[in-house]
């Protein structure tokens, strides 16, 4: 079997964005033992994972490279706690205000996507953006987000930060690793 590379395309939060989030994770993590959302730097996902054969790493970061993005740098707004909470693997996270240039952004980003790499389907969930900045997934137990989740809806939490780049991330087996990243429109 050809070995495969694992990708994702994400927004990258800001350097104390992230610290703030991360302490978010860290005692969600103390708390309700779930530490898998800091195995990856905070981020909004635009194109979930996906594979190619590691022959292919060049023509994806290409790709990447010369992707065409309209879109011009934007504000997100950051408001409070979300879930979803799914019997088997709840999430926590961080809500985005809705922000039309964001969704411009992904659908953008998809559509290309899906014309360069018709063998990588597109996953339905993708195509029903939802944005988020996850703060507990995967290994929180249900008891666990029952508990967690009473606390977190009525948490508050604000921030905000300007979108100017978005970022190419490639997995190595153990965590998530920032590889590129490129400019918005009107930006070097």
């Amino acid at each position: 079997m050809e070995i495969q590379n694992l990708y994702f395309i994400a927004i990258i939060p800001p350097e104390d964005v992230c610290d703030e989030i991360i302490t978010i994770q860290r005692y969600l993590a103390d708390r309700f033992q779930t530490r898998k959302s800091l195995k990856v730097v905070p981020h909004i996902t635009l194109k979930a994972p996906f594979a190619c054969l590691a022959t292919e790493h060049q023509n994806v970061v290409d790709w990447f490279d010369r992707l065409h993005l309209s879109v011009k740098p934007f504000s997100v707004e950051l408001n409070d706690f979300g879930s979803f909470p799914n019997s088997k693997q709840p999430v926590i996270y961080i809500k985005p205000e809705e922000n039309q240039s964001l969704t411009e952004l992904q659908k953008s980003l998809l559509s290309q996507f899906q014309t360069i790499f018709p063998e990588n389907e597109v996953k339905k969930l993708e195509l029903i953006f939802r944005p988020h900045l996850t703060v507990a997934y995967r290994d929180l137990k249900p008891e666990f987000f029952r508990v967690a989740w009473k606390e977190f809806s009525v948490r508050k939490y604000g921030a905000s930060f300007d979108v100017g780049h978005i970022h190419l991330l490639l997995h190595d087996q153990v965590k998530w690793n920032l590889i590129r990243s490129l400019a918005l429109n009107g930006l070097a």
